[in-house]
């Protein structure tokens, strides 16, 4: 077919221009410092920060500080009164609304010169896989990526909405006439409506590619095994391809392993509001490639300096592997030394490829243990694949003893299936999460803390959680470790604990 061979074609010149700006990544850095610096001197925060006088990445670092929402707030306030040149020359084009544990609802500014690249992400994501595998069937059916409302206010004349929302108006033009649900659907608010439509919508349609975030995914497959009776990859025969991000994988797996019942490829992809930092370029290998040529400036702080205020950032050039990094990034949208909460490990520094290991302010560390997210996901992965259990959703939170009896951590799962053995599954867990954590199993072996402990939660509990604090679907998902009991005491609350 005529599409294949142009869709190859260009697949494989895409291939070429990745792999170009991959092995010189340095100074693809230098070159994108340099003209955000260029831009950046037009703008009131350029003016505020002494960009005239930033000849070099030791004079930016001296001038700009690192900030996160807060420190941005009465920028983006100046924006939202109609005011032009405040972050970036102009106004921008959209307004990305986050949610935010302090400042509430956040709106990150994506600019004229920053959309093509946030557009870009996915599609270089799925190009470089056709590149690889030759597999231009992947888009001779229908697509899906489950998404928030492509509905959007405004702001003074500025575009207003989710994310995903957004990029639901830009559809790359060899998807556009293949891409589900239909807009009536996808404007559907009430998120559980939403899926239930989309379920109706494409049951009988050869879907091909399957994309979103995984506990969203996990809610369609679930309705879509309900209506058709059957595994996803029976229902839909031609489906191969799984892209999903937001939140990691690897907790999902098994679930999705069981619920689709063959082998698909996937493809892991991390987009944010702030920017399209990476995506995985290779089948072989789970780590993402840093996307080091679309407008964004990477710098990176180590978590432990983090932790104690100590922000030595650096650049790529001096980053070392398997060293927790706190991301922080400048853009073209008008962000400049902005901390994303996001903490990501290098894998690789040629290619310079990650993995996202979590968020700052998601940790564990109520006894001293710092336990992060990548530790917990990993240790639940151990510990279904040793006992062949499947777990669906679960969270981690302290529980601290104020009687003679010792703290622990507390786990609250849903559990896919009813289980047998929780007493085999909790010291499973607890032993694997031992490995993962040097200083977990040094509170574990003194007797500081007892072993975890497993209370099952009933089936849904994380949704009427989720729909509980308003935020059921879109992007939204369910912290996996607090160093709180927030999440902990309000489903204790809506008596969704059960026994164990």
């Amino acid at each position: 077919m005529l599409k294949d061979i142009a869709i190859s074609f260009l697949a494989k010149r895409r291939k070429k221009a990745i792999v170009k700006w991959a092995t010189h990544p340095i100074d693809n850095q230098k070159k994108i410092l340099k003209k955000l610096i260029d831009f950046g001197k037009k703008t009131v925060f350029g003016n505020d920060h002494n960009f005239d006088n930033i000849k070099s990445y030791n004079d930016f670092k001296k001038n700009v500080p690192i900030v996160d929402y807060e420190g941005i707030k009465k920028y983006i306030n100046q924006i939202k009164e109609g005011r032009k040149n405040i972050l970036w020359p102009g106004r921008p084009k959209y307004f990305a609304i986050t949610s935010g544990t302090t400042s509430g609802e956040k709106y990150i500014p994506i600019t004229k010169e920053s959309l093509p690249h946030l557009l870009q992400g996915t599609k270089d994501a799925l190009l470089m896989y056709i590149a690889n595998t030759g597999r231009t069937d992947v888009l001779n059916g229908k697509f899906i990526f489950l998404q928030g409302s492509p509905v959007l206010d405004e702001i003074r004349g500025i575009k207003t909405g989710r994310l995903s929302g957004i990029s639901a108006h830009h559809a790359p033009f060899f998807l556009k006439q293949t891409q589900l649900p239909s807009y009536k659907t996808n404007c559907i608010e009430d998120w559980e409506e939403k899926v239930d439509a989309i379920v109706e919508e494409t049951v009988n349609q050869d879907m091909r590619i399957l994309g979103g975030i995984p506990p969203w995914l996990q809610m369609y497959f679930e309705k879509l095994q309900k209506a058709s009776g059957k595994p996803i990859g029976e229902t839909f025969k031609n489906f191969n391809l799984l892209i999903y991000g937001g939140v990691s994988y690897t907790p999902y797996k098994n679930k999705f392993e069981k619920l689709i019942g063959r082998k698909v490829d996937s493809i892991e992809v991390y987009p944010a509001s702030e920017g399209f930092f990476a995506f995985q370029d290779k089948q072989e290998s789970n780590d993402l490639l840093l996307i080091l040529n679309a407008g964004v400036f990477y710098e990176f702080i180590s978590e432990m300096d983090f932790l104690k205020s100590k922000y030595n950032r650096v650049s790529i050039e001096d980053v070392k592997t398997r060293v927790n990094y706190v991301l922080i990034v400048s853009t073209n949208a008008g962000l400049w030394g902005y901390n994303t909460g996001d903490t990501v490990m290098f894998t690789s520094t040629n290619p310079f490829k990650i993995i996202v290991t979590g968020r700052i302010k998601q940790f564990l560390s109520a006894f001293g243990e710092h336990v992060i997210v990548k530790e917990v996901e990993n240790a639940i992965e151990q510990t279904c694949a040793s006992t062949g259990m499947v777990v669906n959703e679960f969270t981690v939170a302290p529980k601290v003893s104020h009687d003679n009896t010792a703290s622990y951590h507390e786990w609250f799962v849903d559990f896919d299936t009813e289980i047998k053995d929780l007493k085999t599954f909790e010291q499973t867990l607890d032993l694997k999460l031992q490995r993962q954590n040097k200083y977990y199993k040094d509170l574990i072996q003194g007797k500081v803390i007892n072993p975890l402990k497993i209370r099952r939660v009933s089936k849904k509990a994380f949704n009427t959680y989720m729909d509980s604090i308003g935020k059921l679907g879109g992007q939204n998902k369910i912290p996996k470790i607090s160093n709180d009991r927030k999440i902990a005491d309000q489903l204790y609350k809506l008596k969704l604990v059960t026994k164990g």
